[in-house]
């Protein structure tokens, strides 16, 4: 019966120790989800914008050549919570800003996205495309949404996956 009380005991403060170090845990990834999640960046700041061409929903043709700088550049991913929140965001960054501004939409076959498109039509020259688009490809995105300003000589100032504080404003 000794054994067996002792055995029980252990369990139980094993069990104690457990739930100490899985609170730790926890506490710890809570801590660190106030940073991003994502560590991936498209093109590093510094780096020369790609060769691109497309079209937009508006039937024009955008290029590297036709976009111009300084620039403010949006990737975005329909059903994307993330991309819901910064949207509205970027929408009001482009309607303030004196740049050029050019948002990507990603969508698979037959997901609706007049709503995105909508919103950034306003105020950008927008693309639509499916997941891994030759823009996304171009620009090396692999998470969304991601935010890139260009600057003088076509190269990239910020890249990222939040608007930049003052970047693109006028």
């Amino acid at each position: 019966m000794q054994y067996l009380v002792a055995a029980v005991v252990l369990v139980a403060l094993l069990c104690g120790l457990n739930l100490l170090l899985t609170v730790g845990v926890i506490r710890r990834l809570r801590r660190q989800g106030a940073a991003p999640a994502m560590t991936t960046e498209s093109l590093p700041p510094g780096t020369r914008i790609p060769a691109f061409a497309a079209t937009t929903t508006s039937g024009e043709p955008i290029s590297d050549e036709l976009l111009g700088a300084p620039a403010l550049i949006g990737f975005f991913s329909h059903g994307c919570r993330p991309c819901e929140d910064l949207l509205p965001l970027f929408a009001e960054r482009a309607r303030i800003t004196s740049d050029a501004v050019l948002a990507v939409v990603v969508a698979a076959p037959g997901e609706d996205t007049a709503a995105e498109i909508g919103l950034l039509a306003e105020v950008a020259r927008v693309v639509t495309e499916l997941p891994q688009g030759p823009l996304q490809t171009a620009f090396k995105v692999d998470a969304f949404p991601t935010v890139l300003t260009i600057g003088a000589g076509d190269t990239v100032v910020t890249s990222g996956h939040t608007l930049p504080a003052g970047a693109g404003a006028s």
